[in-house]
């Protein structure tokens, strides 16, 4: 995948290391695992400036910004499917770790099949 600054920082073939603890991290951790696994889902991007992130010791979650009342997800996605189709599908696969949340969904950037950006 061609990415510029601040797209496309995680993906399916690349993962976030492991070692970092903290209340939001098995949160964040498994927010950016279920929006990965959508197949329309190309990867994770840290949005402008790169400032979207959860945070944690030593480490952080890109991508993915877990706050007290908002949970954030910026997404590389795979051309073809409409826009709001793609981030309700998001919603969907995260809805029941957003403890009441709003779930707001960015698609940052878009790629074909053979990770060309469109």
């Amino acid at each position: 995948m061609n990415a510029g600054p601040g797209d496309a920082v995680a993906s399916r073939e690349g993962g976030d290391r492991e070692a970092a603890t903290g209340p939001q991290a098995p949160a964040a951790r498994r927010i950016a695992e279920r929006v990965l696994s959508c197949p329309d889902v190309a990867g994770l991007s840290r949005g402008p400036f790169g400032a979207v992130a959860t945070y944690l010791p030593g480490d952080l979650v890109p991508g993915v910004a877990v706050r007290d009342d908002v949970i954030e997800v910026h997404v590389v996605a795979r051309y073809g499917r409409p826009f709001p189709e793609v981030a309700e599908l998001i919603r969907d696969a995260i809805g029941d770790l957003a403890a009441g949340r709003r779930m707001d969904v960015a698609i940052a950037n878009v790629v074909t099949s053979d990770g060309r950006k469109k």
